[in-house]
C-alpha cells in the first residue's frame, strides 16, 4: 500500500529498522566527503582523539539514517521530496560495528496544496546501547488523495 498525505496522523510512529556499520564504509565515506583523521585513520584516531578510535563522519550519520527513513518509510509512500530538515543534531558518535535503529514520529501535517501536504517527521537514530547518535525533523511532501 502507497502511503499518501492522508494516511499520516500526528502521533504515528514508525520503526525504520537497523544499520550496521563498518569500519571499511566509514573510512570510504570520510575519504570522500569528509577526510578529517579521525574518520579515516584508525591508528591516529585510537592514540590522539578524544572518541578513543575511528568515528562516523556525522554526515554519514545523517546519510545512514536517510537510508533506513527510506526503506522503513519513504519507499511505499508518495514521497515528493522534502523542504529540508530542521533541528538536526549529533549526540554521540558512531564507531565502526555500531548497528543504528532509527524511529519516525509525525509530528505536524499541513495540506498545502489540493495535490500535496507536508508532513514533519521526527527522526531519532539510536546505536546498539540504544543511546541516541543523531536527530532531525524532516520537512516532507507527499502525494494527496485525487478520488
Amino acid at each position: 500500500m502507497t502511503l499518501l498525505f492522508e494516511d499520516f496522523d500526528v502521533g504515528d510512529r514508525f520503526d525504520l529498522g537497523t544499520y550496521a556499520v563498518s569500519e571499511a564504509e566509514i573510512r570510504e565515506f570520510a575519504e570522500q566527503y569528509d577526510p578529517q583523521w579521525f574518520h579515516t585513520d584508525p591508528d591516529r584516531a585510537r592514540e590522539e582523539s578524544m572518541y578513543g578510535g575511528l568515528i562516523a563522519s556525522g554526515w554519514h550519520t545523517a546519510a545512514m539514517t536517510m537510508r533506513l527513513l527510506v526503506d522503513g518509510l519513504l519507499a511505499d509512500a508518495a514521497s515528493l521530496g522534502a523542504k529540508g530538515v530542521d533541528e538536526l543534531r549529533w549526540w554521540r558518535p558512531v564507531f565502526p560495528d555500531d548497528v543504528l535503529s532509527a524511529t519516525v514520529e509525525v509530528v505536524e501535517c499541513d495540506p498545502e496544496r489540493p495535490e500535496r501536504g507536508l508532513v514533519r517527521l521526527s527522526v531519532v537514530t539510536r546505536n546498539g546501547a540504544g543511546e541516541k547518535v543523531f536527530s532531525m525533523v524532516g520537512n516532507v511532501l507527499f502525494a494527496r488523495r485525487t478520488e
